[in-house]
């Protein structure tokens, strides 16, 4: 596989680790705020919501790096990286709800699901869809595709 062919995973996995460094600032920075010191893990409620909003987004980081690279490369770059955006965008928000308040979280949890739920979908179909072609000699990606209206008939 090509650099270029990669490069739109790569730099979504970047703003991914970005983000996870983010929240985890944020982290240090609540317990700095709260006077909540490592290893502690409990104490004012407006110190736990970042906590856990922080534990929350880590882990749930390996389901979303996987599904966003096999997504990409069996499936789609392109859909790949835009459902992997949206799905930090979510989780973005899901942090800054859940920091505010636990009722915060829910709609942007929900988000951040459906976009996690779509790469996985995108990752099994592309990597189905590959196994037949290699095993079975059937491209179903361009027979769905056809089926669609995604391409000309040839």
């Amino acid at each position: 596989m090509m650099l270029d062919q990669v490069v739109l995973l790569a730099a979504v996995t970047v703003l991914g680790l970005l983000e996870q460094a983010y929240f985890s600032l944020k982290v240090i920075y609540a317990r700095r705020k709260h006077s909540v010191s490592p290893p502690a893990t409990t104490g004012p409620p407006e110190f736990e919501r970042v906590f856990r909003a922080q534990a929350n987004c880590s882990e749930y980081f390996p389901l979303f790096v996987f599904s966003l690279w096999l997504a990409g490369i069996f499936f789609s770059q392109a859909l790949a990286a835009l459902f992997g955006l949206l799905y930090l965008y979510g989780r973005y928000l899901y942090f800054h709800g859940y920091a505010e308040s636990a009722q915060g979280r829910l709609e942007p949890l929900y988000f951040s699901a459906k976009m996690l739920w779509v790469l996985i979908a995108l990752a099994g179909a592309g990597v189905i869809c590959t196994m037949t072609q290699v095993y079975l000699g059937l491209d179903l990606l361009h027979f769905f595709s056809h089926v669609l209206g995604l391409t000309e008939h040839t």
